[in-house]
């Protein structure tokens, strides 16, 4: 397993450290935080490759990360000695006896640490000194990667060529389904592990004969043909024959199926699906490691629902997940613990959180828990009138809704505010918690909530039970009567306060959408104002 992941210099990241769970990690982000880049250098330190092709072949400027660059190249041109830039990608391993040919101490950690280990390396060729000193006179913030090279080596030190066989890793990007590739990998897979040696034989043996027959059938009228043809032209005719040699074998010419249609035809969603089966099979020589890309992509909600069973159902402990998602059912389902948030050099983990809040939000999986995850600042209220509510109160106090200054507001839903208050804590966020008092002294309700409320970072708002117990009693107390009616257009003879209640959503869609702005109940106020900071 990978117990640690370090980038330097490598695209977005300038000083990565990612400590990584030892079975599934769900690698979670706002848009460009660098999850296909980690997911990318991961691959690359284990493979040697990327994009299915060498990393020398592969190489190009937009690798090096830009900012590096441009302090380089400003402080060459101040005429100060600043070292090339490099990329350095170290991957440190667990003491395991099959890694122990990785292990050594040739590794950037301080004190020394001897461990199993790989270190991937693109720097300055020593060949291409002289060059480099010259292009440096005319320099851009395009680095000359013809002059870098590439440097694969263990923590031991010594040189890599390909890939150690103990590091098997699977690769599946349901984003871009690469038919061909995904052909070449089932095939290998069914070939290895669905054929005995003499099922192998036996195929390789009909394959032959069917060859031969073609030979001796369709092919016999032409090759009759072609010998009067040729026969006055040269001494040896020529004939048409299949190829029975052992690069046409049978392996080459057979592929997958799926129901019927081919793989490489069959849709984006499926081969996702049965990439992923196969590469996780407990039936099959496992990949140590198993890397997906966000694969909620191309599936439908039922067929996302039997996928991530089937991950639960063959994760095992000597295989190491690495799962990018935009998904809060994928969150949800596979676990919050293993939660993996990108933003700044070091990840944030929820490995704290407790068991209890990580199986409730488990058993809730279409709650949109990434919003919580992903946002600046959160209000959380408790049902979607109030959501509305206080976007239309906050819009008239600043002039901008919510969203527009970073502020998510999410409605909970009738979900437990502890448990959500306890991922937020555990996010550190910015958390304004909207309740009713339901008849209930604030003082009360505070008390159960008081481990993850914290002044000036997450804080509850509460209306004084003496000016209602929900939201449209608190309207009524803070407005007149005559204001409201206009407002939600309700006449003198139906009683306000039971058609509030009884059409709460109405109510606050109303009130949004009004010209005349009303006065907002006091905890609601505050709630904005301790938001917006």
């Amino acid at each position: 397993m990978i117990t640690k992941v370090k980038i330097q210099g490598y695209r977005i990241y300038k000083n990565l450290i990612f400590e990584p769970n030892q079975r599934l990690n769900l690698i979670v982000g706002a848009n460009e935080s660098g999850k296909s880049t980690l997911m990318e250098a991961i691959a690359l330190a284990l493979t040697g490759r990327i994009n299915g092709r060498t990393a020398t072949e592969e190489l190009n400027p937009y690798w090096f990360n830009t900012e590096l660059i441009k302090d380089f190249v400003r402080n060459r041109a101040a005429g100060k000695r600043a070292p090339w830039p490099e990329i350095r990608i170290e991957l440190y391993l667990d003491n395991r006896n099959e890694l122990q040919q990785l292990c050594g101490a040739i590794n950037s950690e301080v004190p020394t640490n001897a461990c199993p280990g790989i270190t991937m390396r693109v720097l300055p060729n020593p060949d291409y000194g002289a060059e480099l000193e010259e292009w440096i006179k005319r320099a851009s913030n395009i680095l000359p990667v013809e002059y870098y090279m590439i440097d694969w080596r263990s923590f031991a030190d010594c040189v890599i060529t390909s890939r150690p066989k103990q590091l098997a890793t699977a690769i599946i990007d349901s984003r871009t389904v690469r038919s061909s590739s995904g052909v070449d990998y089932h095939m290998r897979h069914i070939l290895n592990d669905g054929l005995q040696p003499d099922e192998r034989a036996a195929i390789s043996v009909a394959y032959r004969e069917i060859k031969a027959s073609m030979s001796a059938g369709a092919l016999k009228s032409v090759n009759d043909r072609m010998t009067k043809t040729h026969a006055g032209l040269h001494n040896q005719p020529i004939t048409l024959e299949m190829d029975q040699s052992t690069r046409t074998s049978w392996e080459g010419a057979i592929i997958p199926h799926v129901s019927n249609v081919p793989f490489s035809m069959s849709g984006q969603g499926q081969q996702a699906a049965i990439k992923i089966s196969l590469a996780m099979s407990r039936h099959s020589e496992r990949a140590s490691f198993v890397m997906v890309e966000e694969p909620e992509n191309h599936l439908s909600h039922t067929s996302l629902t039997t996928l991530l069973s089937r991950i639960e159902s063959l994760a095992g402990e000597h295989q190491q997940l690495f799962v990018t998602t935009h998904s809060s059912f994928v969150l949800n389902r596979l676990g919050l613990d293993f939660l993996q948030l990108l933003g700044g050099d070091i990840p944030r983990k929820l490995s704290e959180l407790d068991s209890g809040t990580v199986g409730y939000f488990q058993k809730l999986p279409g709650y949109d828990t990434l919003r919580m995850v992903l946002a600046n600042k959160i209000v959380l209220v408790e049902g979607p009138s109030d959501e509305i509510l206080f976007e239309r109160i906050f819009e008239d106090k600043y002039g901008k809704r919510p969203m527009a200054l970073g502020i998510d507001v999410l409605s909970m839903r009738g979900l437990s505010l502890g448990r959500c208050l306890e991922l937020c804590a555990a996010l550190d966020k910015t958390v304004a918690a909207i309740r009713d008092n339901d008849g209930a002294e604030p003082d009360d309700l505070r008390t159960s909530l008081q481990t993850w409320l914290v002044a000036g970072r997450r804080e509850l708002f509460i209306g004084v039970p003496s000016r209602g117990h929900t939201l449209e009693p608190q309207l009524l107390y803070h407005n007149e009567e005559e204001v409201l009616r206009r407002v939600l257009g309700v006449s003198d003879a139906a009683n306000l306060a039971v058609w509030m209640k009884r059409e709460k959503t109405e109510t606050a869609l109303r009130i949004a959408s009004a010209q005349q702005q009303i006065i907002p109940p006091k905890y609601m106020d505050d709630a904005a104002t301790f938001i917006h900071g």
